[in-house]
Formats: structure tokens, sequence, C-alpha cells
């Protein structure tokens, strides 16, 4: 998703109650269990899950199977947040130029004093110089600031966020 059509989606997610917290962390537990394993596991009938699961994936709340391939395995072992600073006004064609880099993993719009925050993998130190040679010779770059990942103290998680159950909407 890109730009509007983002924002649009997070609008209009879908709003997580404890019965498809549960159907998650079992997910989150054994992704590839089949609705009938799930529906047994739960003490649900199939045809609710299927619908659940149905409905969560509609509602976007499921994120890409892309997430959990690990890019070492693709030769990425090194992993590094650059932070950008641009001009405000170059920010939306900027953005599409630095999408178009591979290792540019994801990147966020930030508040501070950067504006974006970009997960990026690379082979060495000389490719993550490349890599960062190439996200500063985009037009509107103003400069950088590079530090390396030293290890995955945290990894990602929503097993904590399923446990604790779905917060009422504000």
């Amino acid at each position: 998703m890109r730009g509007r059509a983002a924002v649009l989606a997070l609008r209009s997610m879908h709003v997580v109650d404890a019965t498809d917290a549960r159907i998650l962390r079992a997910l989150a537990e054994d992704p590839r269990r089949t609705v009938v394993a799930l529906a047994q596991q739960l003490g649900l009938s199939r045809n609710t899950v299927q619908a659940r699961l149905s409905r969560l994936d509609a509602g976007h709340v499921f994120l890409g199977f892309d997430r959990r391939i690990n890019p070492s395995s693709l030769g990425y072992p090194l992993l590094a947040f650059i932070t950008v600073h641009v001009q405000q006004r170059k920010l939306a064609s900027l953005t599409a130029e630095i999408a178009r880099i591979p290792e540019v993993l994801e990147g966020h719009g930030l508040t501070g004093t950067a504006d974006l925050l970009l997960r990026v993998v690379a082979v060495d130190a000389e490719d993550l110089f490349r890599i960062n040679g190439k996200i500063l010779a985009c037009d509107g770059v103003e400069r950088t600031d590079t530090a390396l990942a030293m290890g995955d103290l945290i990894p990602f998680r929503m097993d904590p966020l399923l446990e604790r159950g779905p917060r009422p909407p504000a």
C-alpha cells in the first residue's frame, strides 16, 4: 500500500475482539495450523473460525508473509537503521525513489529531528556504504545517520498484546 491507501487501510482496519485474539494467538504459535485444527483447539466451530479469519483478512489485520523471512538467509546478515533528513516538499517523490532500493525493507515517517526511519539490510559494511550512497543520491535527501543493529534483543512480537486482549476504541 502507498500513501493515502495505507492511511485509509488503517482507518478501516478491523477491531479485534476477545475471540479474534484467541484465534490470532493460536495462529502465532503455529501459523501452519489448519482451520479445523484451530477450531478443535479453541472449542469453536470450523465455520466460526473460517468466517473470523476471512473478516480479519479483509480488515487488514494480517501483515505480509514476507515479514517472516530472515534476510540473512538471502545473504544479507547486516541490519541497519538509517534516519533520513529530507526537504519536506520532496517527501512523496523521495519516498517512491527510496522504495525502489531493494535493500530498504521498510520506512516510517517520523516526528522529531529526522523525517524518515529506514530499516535496511546489507551484505557487509562496504555494501551498507553503497546503499547509504544510493539514499543520499535521492533528490531531496539532505543527510542521513546510520546505526548498525548489534543484536535482536526484543524481536517483533504480538503475543503480549494478544494476551492482554483488545482495548476498547477511543
